[in-house]
């Protein structure tokens, strides 16, 4: 079993490091869970009787999302509307080395938890802040979700096809790239602590998280007035790159690079293909991709997509199927290289979830346990070892509502 089990010993390169995770939903979460899967001591602090929403979050009776994201994590709980509350935050932020947090800016501030205040106590501490417009300007003080950081960064309206409104991924992208760039950030600011001694804040927003993976949109408007737009399963000006129609299914094929596109060629027996002035430059097939298209799915209709597979495999062709769950763990290079793992707890018997990643060849770190599903599991674990509480303390904390 891989329940909440915070004697397991940590495996992983920020094995050393303890990190206060204050935050809630999505995107600060998701930051902790990067480093708590890299070995990190993650202390989820959650308000008490109601904990994170995403504990509930899930279809129906299968909140499953949560033994993701709050993976070996610690988890405690807090008030920190209240001064006990704050002051519990307070005294286990001056024994970590980073406070992880993602509410709307300046509520950290009203509860006495600001850097400067917290930085007296710890100098080297580093404070990650995820939100959805960043720290400062005009916009700072607003709500903000992922979907709203990915409308504005410039995701959204590139989403879809294009005779449609904009649609979306299907995932909270806008959180995921968030807490990657926070991590990012986090990892970044330790180097320059080891170096001089000096904690900072890092400040990651939603939009700006998504504006940097925006490829050269905004090279392209200013240097030629060139607005990218919806093209649906296509990338404009790649080809061929899409999705074509199999006996049995649909198989995404990619060889838009000149060398690729001649291999595909001899594959569907039209050599010729390679040499003609519609096709033989990356701009040719950018211009004649409905026609080149065509083209590869008449050929593909005609066979399997386990046929097709294995022709483009033979002769080097990036090209595979559009995977849900079923094919994920069937598929024997997700075996063999663990992508999915085994978490059974007891009351999800036949849980599997994706495994730690990226792999680091002599400090991986791994799924210690799954999301503890009692509020409040780690309150003993946390505050009598570190804090020094008895449980003559705890029990008066927890009737007044504190945790």
């Amino acid at each position: 079993m891989t329940d909440s089990h915070p004697e397991k010993k940590a495996k992983g390169p920020l094995t050393d490091l303890r990190v206060i995770e204050l935050g809630q939903l999505i995107a600060g979460p998701f930051c902790g869970q990067l480093m708590a899967d890299m070995g990190a001591d993650v202390i989820k602090i959650e308000p008490p009787e109601i904990g994170d929403p995403m504990r509930v979050w899930g279809r129906g009776d299968y909140p499953l999302w949560w033994t993701v994201c709050a993976r070996n994590k610690r988890c405690v709980t807090a008030n920190l509307r209240e001064p006990e509350g704050q002051d519990l935050a307070r005294k286990l932020i001056a024994q970590a080395d980073m406070v992880l947090e993602n509410f709307r800016p300046g509520t950290m501030e009203r509860w006495g938890l600001g850097y400067e205040e917290l930085s007296k106590e710890n100098p080297g501490l580093i404070m990650v802040r995820v939100s959805g417009y960043g720290q400062s300007g005009p916009h700072s003080g607003r709500a903000g979700y992922a979907s709203i950081g990915e409308a504005l960064g410039g995701m959204r309206y590139l989403c879809g096809e294009p005779d449609r409104r904009p649609s979306r991924t299907g995932l909270s992208m806008g959180d995921s790239i968030a807490a990657t760039f926070a991590c990012t950030g986090a990892l970044a600011a330790l180097h320059h602590r080891e170096k001089t001694g000096e904690g900072q804040v890092i400040d990651a927003s939603i939009f700006e998280s998504v504006l940097n993976v925006m490829e050269a949109t905004i090279p392209e408007y200013t240097v030629s007035d060139y607005i990218r737009k919806r093209s649906g399963a296509t990338l404009p000006n790649v080809a061929p790159s899409n999705i074509y129609s199999c006996k049995d299914g649909e198989f995404l094929i990619a060889a838009n690079q000149d060398t690729v596109f001649a291999r595909l060629c001899g594959v569907i027996g039209q050599p010729e293909l390679a040499q003609d002035e519609r096709f033989s430059t990356h701009t040719a097939r950018g211009l004649n991709a409905v026609e080149l298209d065509g083209i590869i799915d008449d050929w593909t209709q005609t066979k399997t997509i386990a046929e097709v597979d294995q022709l483009m495999e033979a002769s080097a062709v990036p090209a595979g199927g559009l995977y849900r769950a079923p094919e994920m763990l069937k598929d024997p290079h997700f075996i063999a290289r663990e992508a999915i793992i085994d978490t059974p707890t007891e009351q999800w018997p036949d849980l599997k979830m994706q495994n730690v990643f990226p792999k680091m060849s002599k400090t991986q770190g791994e799924v210690r346990w799954t999301g503890p599903q009692t509020l409040g599991e780690h309150n003993e674990n946390v505050y009598t070892s570190l804090l020094g509480l008895s449980k003559a303390e705890l029990a008066e904390l927890k009737n007044k509502s504190i945790i």
